[in-house]
């Protein structure tokens, strides 16, 4: 299918007229257009369950989270990749983001990269991407050739593929293991996929990396947990989850998150259930780091041990 063909690159009734639009009349409908990108997702969301709980089951055995793309749609995947390490506490080495053009790409065209298959293959040998690792693919028209050079290689490896796309019976779709295919229409200003576009992939990476962050322990209730102090801020937030979830003051909240070596979850743990720092760490590692597992874990150890 040609470009030209693709939904993502055809006019919208609604916009042809946006030239003559007054500012308020340009933001309306703009944010008309946005709401049918919820309405588009939300048709994704078994998919996108699916490609959670693989994600996980491979992210818990030590593969890595791979983002792969050019242009807006790479940008997202650094994106998502590099705000995993600050909101969640994972290593930068555990998601990595890639994106067409290097680094440069992230703030200026690099003209050809997404036209490269062969640059895909070369970037994920330059990381050593292997059959543990998952790959995201991440391409709006699902065409793209750095997209589909890296889903092809992923497949060489035997390793695992999910593609994310806007548009239907994609090239990606072919290659890939799962396809998750928001489509939500032609965009306001015609081919700018950054757009309605970027908003579903957004939406859909959100979504991807939050389910597996919560399925591999980093969240508590719905608290990150797993956050990393390095800053004031960030250890004030940690004291504060620690107060919220085990009901210490504030004094003995911060005592807790020093005897845990600022590890939240651990602190939790050893606010719950009285355990000291080496017995807690080892106790939370043996429930798969579930926070609220390992506490359940051990109140029924206590009821069984009273009776």
């Amino acid at each position: 299918m040609g470009v030209e063909k693709l939904v993502t690159e055809q006019r919208n009734p609604a916009t042809v007229a946006i030239d003559q639009m007054s500012t308020r009349e340009i933001i309306q409908t703009i944010n008309q257009e946005d709401q049918k990108v919820a309405t588009a997702v939300a048709t994704q969301t078994k998919i996108i369950a699916q490609a959670v709980d693989l994600l996980s089951q491979r992210f818990s055995e030590g593969g890595r989270l791979v983002y792969c793309g050019a242009g807006t749609s790479g940008r997202l995947g650094v994106l998502d990749a590099a705000e995993l390490v600050p909101t969640f506490g994972l290593d930068p080495n555990q998601a990595i983001g890639l994106i067409a053009g290097g680094q440069k790409a992230m703030f200026q065209a690099v003209e050809g990269a997404e036209d490269s298959a062969e640059l895909a293959v070369s970037d994920l040998k330059h990381i050593n991407f292997s059959a543990q690792d998952t790959l995201i693919a991440i391409a709006s028209s699902g065409r793209t050739p750095y997209a589909i050079g890296a889903l092809k290689y992923s497949n060489q490896l035997k390793a695992k593929s999910i593609a994310v796309v806007c548009v239907p019976q994609s090239e990606m779709e072919k290659q890939a293991d799962l396809t998750i295919a928001p489509i939500v229409g032609p965009e306001v200003i015609t081919g700018s996929t950054r757009m309605k576009a970027g908003t579903a992939q957004k939406m859909v990476l959100n979504m991807l990396s939050t389910g597996v962050m919560i399925k591999a322990g980093k969240v508590y209730q719905n608290l990150m947990v797993d956050v990393l102090p390095t800053n004031e801020k960030l250890v004030n937030r940690a004291i504060r989850i620690i107060q919220a979830t085990t009901g210490k003051d504030h004094q003995a909240a911060k005592q807790l998150l020093t005897a845990a070596k600022q590890r939240v979850p651990v602190a939790i743990v050893m606010g719950k259930t009285g355990m000291e720092y080496p017995v807690a760490a080892a106790y939370l590692k043996k429930n798969a780091n579930q926070v609220a597992v390992a506490i359940q874990q051990w109140q029924r150890e206590q009821e069984l041990s009273s009776n």
